[in-house]
């Protein structure tokens, strides 16, 4: 698909990174995605109805990430030279390996999620590509864009772009925002991207109709998946001889609840095992990332969240999580608080209770905790109802929010851990041992005193005769 958009680019003149020009980039998007940690950055696609705005991007190269310093040398020419009118597709989530994933295969645009955009680019006089760009420099993309345009950011859609009288003359910004998985769990995710590739061609052709030359970028909020390892990609990334391969670590995704309006409730876990008569099961690649992870029974108002997590295959039958938050409000502290209230096992018509009261935070927070189990040597936070329990729980760097989430993300987190440590207490209790040696060596020092008068040593001298 790629490799056959990037030689017709060449050919009318377009410029490309020199990553992107060494390779057809299929492979060259794998290798960036699996080189650098794409929890920090996100790709960027820009092209333009002029020609020549921008130059060869000499210091990119396989993994490379661009900084906001780096974006902006190659935003300006665009904005001072090129048309006045910014188009800023903006998903929700993106990654390189959507391209290699998704897109059309040699050139086989009929395949492709980005059939639309991959025409765009062919045909667009000017187009530049960064694989990696730093998530700071995207976040602050829009705010930059409106600084140097001098023009408020305009959220359209198809509906209001037909009504937009543009002038190529006056500066204008348009924000058209394109959700990844809106439907989660109802489409897959290239029917998604399908879609977004679909508003991308009208807004296209609108503004083609009308002949208004611009300037479009295609980027996203947050990445949509992890890299993989770097060894995994074919041919390596260079010299491999004596040198360690450093594999990055893995985030998993957080569930995610929402209900008609915004996102509700947020889990997350490094890692989530359960045990059933001493038989332990890892759910984590089973619940956090997965679309098509079964929510059915979730709850939120503003008062009580339950989170559901049903599997239907789990020691040989389905078994149902249910998270219980209540939200209320002390009049001692003056502010609302959040708590586990229990959390529930379901299966084969019985229900295991732990109470998990020990989970708690003020509303507007998430609750962290670095081990939330039911084991004694991991803290046992959640306390069976009834012992001894068959069923065992255990979550590694456990987060949640119920309350006041706002922007998909968590909010400022209220940690379990303690203020005094072990490390503390010992540098406590060491520093107060070494201070008491010191007071008491000091008194005895100042109790030392001077003798107020002295003997007195003359007498009766002693006369000896000289005998000759």
């Amino acid at each position: 698909m790629m490799a056959a958009t990037a030689a017709a680019q060449v050919r009318a003149g377009t410029r490309w990174a020199p990553a992107l020009c060494r390779m057809p980039w299929l492979p060259l998007m794998l290798v960036a995605a699996a080189a650098a940690t794409s929890e920090q950055q996100v790709p960027l696609v820009l092209w333009s109805s002029d020609r020549g705005l921008w130059a060869p991007a000499a210091d990119t190269h396989e993994g490379h990430i661009t900084s906001d310093m780096q974006l902006s040398t190659y935003l300006d020419p665009a904005l001072e030279l090129g048309p006045r009118n910014v188009l800023l597709f903006l998903q929700d989530k993106l990654s390189i390996e959507d391209f290699t994933a998704y897109g059309g295969v040699f050139g086989n645009k009929q395949d492709s999620a980005f059939s639309n955009l991959e025409n765009a680019l062919d045909l667009a006089p000017s187009s530049l590509v960064l694989p990696a760009v730093d998530w700071y420099a995207i976040s602050t993309l829009t705010t930059y864009l409106q600084e140097k345009l001098g023009a408020s950011p305009l959220h359209v859609d198809l509906a209001t772009l037909q009504e937009l009288k543009l002038n190529a003359s006056i500066p204008a910004l348009l924000l058209i925002r394109l959700p990844y998985t809106a439907s989660s769990g109802l489409m897959a995710p290239k029917e998604v991207l399908m879609g977004n590739d679909e508003v991308i061609g009208q807004v296209l052709s609108t503004l083609k109709s009308e002949d208004i030359p611009y300037t479009a970028a295609l980027t996203a909020v947050r990445p949509s998946r992890v890299a993989r390892d770097v060894a995994m990609v074919t041919g390596g990334l260079g010299r491999q001889l004596l040198q360690r391969t450093v594999v990055p670590p893995t985030m998993n995704v957080p569930v995610s609840y929402n209900d008609s309006y915004d996102t509700r409730i947020l889990f997350w876990a490094q890692n989530f095992s359960v045990a059933y008569r001493e038989h332990w099961e890892d759910l984590t690649s089973r619940t956090f990332g997965v679309q098509d992870l079964n929510l059915t029974g979730s709850f939120w108002n503003d008062t009580v969240a339950r989170l559901v997590l049903t599997y239907d295959s789990l020691f040989g039958t389905m078994v149902t999580f249910k998270f219980i938050l209540a939200n209320s409000y002390y009049s001692v502290s003056a502010r609302h608080w959040f708590t586990l209230e229990n959390l529930e096992i379901h299966s084969n018509g019985s229900v295991a209770y732990f109470n998990a009261s020990q989970v708690t935070g003020p509303s507007i927070y998430s609750f962290h905790c670095e081990h939330v189990s039911s084991e004694n040597e991991d803290g046992n936070l959640l306390v069976p109802d009834t012992q001894p329990s068959l069923w065992q729980m255990t979550f590694r760097d456990f987060q949640i929010q119920a309350f006041n989430v706002t922007d998909k993300k968590f909010s400022y987190a209220s940690d379990c851990a303690g203020f005094f440590s072990p490390g503390i207490w010992m540098g406590l209790l060491t520093s107060l041992f070494m201070l008491f040696i010191f007071t008491y060596g000091l008194h005895m020092i100042l109790s030392l005193k001077t003798m107020d008068r002295f003997d007195d040593h003359k007498g009766p001298t002693i006369t000896l005769t000289q005998i000759v």
